[in-house]
């Protein structure tokens, strides 16, 4: 991935308020985030919530080659499209919960 063996990492947490929706955002965005070198890492449906925001459904990793092509990602025209489109109906919030960088596994 990313120089020196090291790779970018984003924690998010969502509150997905339409499945459907966000079904067909991953899909449609999976895609675009590949050919930045990007990828889902972890991923989870929150079923309770301890502590914290309690809206917060959904957790997962988006994992990059470093900071810069993850800003790249975020700023294509052709994921902003998707994300006006289907995420921002679909998520009612969202949240970086981290981002660091890390060693690739």
């Amino acid at each position: 991935m990313g120089a020196e063996g090291r790779e970018h990492v984003l924690l998010m947490g969502l509150e997905v308020t339409d499945e459907a929706a966000y079904a067909s955002y991953r899909a449609r965005m999976t895609p675009i985030l590949s050919s930045y070198g990007g990828a889902f890492g972890h991923d989870f449906v929150v079923a309770r919530v301890l502590k914290g925001d309690a809206r917060i459904n959904r957790v997962f990793t988006l994992v990059f080659p470093d900071r810069a092509t993850r800003e790249r990602f975020f700023a294509d025209a052709q994921y902003r499209a998707v994300r006006a489109e289907l995420f921002e109906p679909a998520v009612a919030a969202a949240l970086v919960l981290g981002e660091l960088e890390a060693a690739v596994a």
